[in-house]
C-alpha cells in the first residue's frame, strides 16, 4: 500500500514538475539568428504584450505565458520600449526581461542642425513614439521654461543638435529635460560671461545664431557670415536675411521678390534688429560663430552658386558679386542641358 501512494505521489510531482518546467523554464525557439524585435507601447495591456509576443513567434503559446505571468505576478509591472528577443528563452526569462527592462534597445535619435522645433519633434515622435502635440506644447509651456531656467517663449533655438539616446516613448518632458541638460552643459559660464560682453541676451544670441545656421553650412565662413551681421547691427541696417522671411511664411520654398514685403516681425528686410526669437535650433560652431565673429568691415554676402559665399564691403562690390552669382547659374544650367 506505502509502494503505491509512494508512486502515486511521485507521478504526481513528477507531473507538477514537469508543468512547472513546461510553463516556466521551456525554451522558446525561433529560426531568426538576429532576433525577434517586439514593441510595447503606453498603454499596452498584459494581453496586448502576449498577443505582440504570439505574432513575433517569441512565445510558443498564450495560455502558458500568460499563466507563468499570473502566478508570478508580473502582468501589472510590464515596462514600456522596444525588446529584442533572441531564441531559447524561457517564459520566465521573457517575463523578467519586460517586467524589468532589461533587453530594452536604447534608439539614437539625431536632432540635425538647423531643423525648426516642428521637425525635431516629428522625428522623436517617429523614432521614438511620443506624442508630437505635446512634445510642441511643452517648447511652449511656461511654466516648464520657467522651470528649466529658460527665459525665452519657446524652446526654439535651445534644444542643441547632437544625438542623444533614448528608449523607446520616453516621457516628453524627460526627452526635452535631458536635451536642455546638454544645452546648458554646451552654454556654460564662460560663454555667458562672452554674451554679456557683446551686451546682448542668451536668446539673442541663439537669435543671430539661427540665421547664421541657416545662412551657410560652410564651417569656415560661419564666423564671417556672423560678422557681417554684427557690422550691419551696429550700422542700424537692416538684417535682410532671407531665412528670417522664409521662416515668417512657414515654407520652406525659394524667395519671390514680393515676399520681402511680407509683414511680419521676423522678416528683417522690414523691421531692424535681431526678429523676436531663434527661426532654428542652430548648432555648436554656428552658436561659437556668432559669440566670437570674425573681424572685418564686410555688409554684404551672396552665394557663389557652387558653395560658399562672396562678401562685400559696399552696395556697388555686392552688385558685381551678385551678377556673378547669376552668371555661374547660368553656366551650370547650360552645362547640365548639354
Amino acid at each position: 500500500m506505502k509502494k503505491k501512494v509512494f508512486i502515486v505521489l511521485s507521478i504526481i510531482i513528477g507531473l507538477i514538475l514537469a508543468g512547472m518546467y513546461y510553463i516556466f523554464l521551456l525554451p522558446n525557439y525561433h529560426h531568426d539568428p538576429k532576433g525577434k524585435l517586439v514593441t510595447i507601447s503606453r498603454g499596452a495591456s498584459f494581453r496586448i504584450v502576449i498577443d505582440s509576443l504570439m505574432e513575433a513567434r517569441v512565445i510558443r503559446n498564450k495560455w502558458s505565458f500568460e499563466l507563468a505571468g499570473r502566478i508570478l505576478g508580473y502582468t501589472k509591472s510590464v515596462k514600456i520600449g522596444k525588446y529584442l528577443f533572441i531564441s531559447g528563452q524561457s517564459n520566465f526569462d521573457i517575463l523578467r526581461d519586460i517586467s524589468y527592462g532589461k533587453s530594452r534597445l536604447i534608439i539614437p535619435v539625431t536632432i540635425p542642425e538647423g531643423w525648426p522645433l516642428e521637425k525635431i519633434a516629428h522625428r522623436f515622435e517617429h523614432d521614438l513614439g511620443i506624442d508630437e502635440k505635446l512634445f510642441l506644447s511643452l517648447c511652449q509651456n511656461e511654466k516648464f521654461l520657467h522651470d528649466q531656467g529658460i527665459n525665452a517663449k519657446s524652446l526654439e533655438g535651445y534644444l542643441l543638435p547632437d544625438t542623444y539616446s533614448f528608449y523607446w516613448q520616453t516621457d516628453e518632458q524627460e526627452i526635452l529635460t535631458r536635451i536642455l541638460i546638454g544645452f546648458k552643459n554646451f552654454y556654460n559660464d564662460s560663454l555667458t560671461k562672452r554674451q554679456e560682453e557683446l551686451g546682448k541676451s542668451q536668446s539673442e544670441i541663439l537669435t543671430l545664431a539661427s540665421i547664421v545656421e541657416a545662412e551657410s553650412n560652410v564651417d569656415e565662413e560661419r564666423p564671417r557670415v556672423a560678422g557681417v551681421y554684427w557690422n550691419r547691427m551696429k550700422k542700424h541696417m537692416r538684417l535682410e536675411a532671407d531665412p528670417t522671411v522664409q521662416y515668417a511664411l512657414g515654407e520652406g520654398r525659394r524667395l519671390r521678390y514680393l515676399d520681402l514685403d511680407f509683414e511680419s516681425p521676423y522678416n528683417t528686410y522690414r523691421h531692424t534688429g535681431l526678429p523676436p526669437g531663434p527661426i532654428n535650433n542652430p548648432g555648436r560652431r554656428s552658436i561659437l560663430a556668432t559669440l566670437y565673429p570674425e573681424q572685418h568691415d564686410y555688409l554684404f554676402f551672396v552665394a557663389t552658386g557652387v558653395g560658399g559665399h562672396r562678401f562685400a564691403k559696399n552696395y556697388n562690390d555686392h552688385q558685381k558679386n551678385i551678377r556673378m552669382y547669376h552668371h555661374t547659374k547660368r553656366e551650370l544650367k547650360q552645362l547640365s542641358s548639354k
